[in-house]
């Protein structure tokens, strides 16, 4: 058997449908677009939202319109995939790095208040895994100090914090269609946000800051004059080809967050027996979202032991791996990475909680369409595995 860590499954309809843009001709940013962006903003509940190539692209378009350039702070979290620091500094601001709560992966808001300088401009929380950071805390905190919030929801599909989809309590919020996310289009992004003039600009910078697009052009009446172009924008526009992947599986959102849900549960059960692994994270207030299942490793030994710990996780990864189920670390720590120790000259243990979970962590396999013999297989292999 071999299980992997995610997998992305298509139907008739994703299909049927990427052939349209392909008869019409207009396979670049056009019709499909802007259904998937009403799609999407239909199931979250935000107002505005705007396609774009990646969540990265996303981040950093966020920032820029936000106008956060040199000079600037922006805390984020340790723990979290490079890009969201990254795209603070293609801006030429700063990424100041906050630890985590471990019991949640998520931005510890304890630590957040003793970061904010004079210099910081914005705090962007990460949804991590698909769990909600402690958005009213962050929030109190931002408005106290008049800063904005960008969330990283690249794994927010489907995750609310008292009712609220992630993506609605900043001035945007930024999601991922990278194929280990729940709705994918290949590689995609889509920003969110409740400000209509901030929605219009970003719609703007996204298209080399034109004043229209050319989709708009096209159908007016004098499709041959060029439009202005009022900002400096970047080409971070998202393909029709590509929406139209995605306005297909948002036909069947619902359906693809509850299954992910059904499976996390059925984990839940497991881990129960299992006294070596902590399951994530759950709630009343919080509706997870699953983009992946993630636990620590033996984690009454971990504060103190961190580095055996580690080395028993990466025992126990190697072996299922020859079992056929694929495992990954929950992510990687922003602090541990070459470029930002060179730079920075942070050590491992600067950010103790991003370094235990970067060390212990460990995903497993979670994807609509798992199957329960597969399922099954690897409980008893967790189970049978001599700790």
């Amino acid at each position: 058997m071999n299980i992997p860590i995610a997998k992305t499954v298509f139907t008739d309809s994703e299909f049927e449908k990427i052939i349209i843009p392909l008869k019409t001709g207009w396979v670049v940013q056009g019709p499909f677009v802007r259904e998937f962006e009403q799609k999407w903003c239909n199931y979250t509940g935000i107002k505005n939202s705007v396609a774009v190539s990646n969540c990265t692209t996303a981040l950093h378009l966020s920032l820029s319109a936000l106008g956060i350039g040199p000079g600037d702070e922006v805390i984020v979290p340790s723990f979290t995939w490079v890009a969201t620091a990254n795209a603070v500094e293609y801006n030429g601001a700063k990424a100041v790095l906050c630890d985590i709560d471990l019991d949640t992966f998520n931005i510890d808001v304890l630590n957040l208040q003793k970061l904010i300088t004079k210099k910081t401009k914005a705090i962007i929380p990460v949804h991590l895994f698909g769990l909600s950071a402690e958005m009213n805390e962050i929030n109190k905190i931002a408005n106290e100090n008049n800063i904005f919030i960008i969330e990283d929801a690249a794994c927010g599909f489907g995750s609310r914090y008292f009712d609220k989809h992630v993506g609605s309590f900043g001035a945007t919020g930024c999601f991922s269609f990278h194929p280990r996310k729940a709705i994918t289009t290949g590689e995609g992004g889509m920003i969110t946000t409740n400000n209509d003039d901030l929605a219009a600009k970003l719609r703007s910078m996204r298209d080399h800051g034109a004043s229209v697009s050319d989709h708009q052009r096209h159908l007016g009446n004098k499709p041959y004059l060029l439009p202005d172009f009022p900002y400096l924008g970047y080409n971070y526009r998202m393909t029709d080809i590509q929406a139209s992947i995605g306005s297909s599986q948002m036909e069947r959102a619902n359906k693809i967050h509850e299954e992910r849900v059904k499976i996390a549960d059925m984990y839940d059960n497991l881990i129960n027996e299992i006294s070596w692994l902590q399951k994530p994270f759950r709630n009343k207030n919080y509706t997870h979202g699953f983009q992946s299942y993630v636990c620590l490793f033996n984690p009454e030994k971990i504060k103190n032991n961190t580095e055996s710990v580690n080395a028993q996780r990466n025992k126990f990864m190697e072996f299922l791996q020859n079992k056929g189920i694929s495992t990954r670390p929950g992510t990687h720590s922003v602090h541990m990475l070459s470029y930002y120790k060179s730079k920075y000259g942070y050590k491992n243990t600067d950010y103790i909680n991003s370094y235990i979970a970067a060390s212990c962590s460990i995903a497993f396999p979670l994807f609509p369409g798992l199957k329960e013999d597969e399922f099954n297989y690897i409980a008893e292999t967790l189970k049978n595995y001599n700790f």
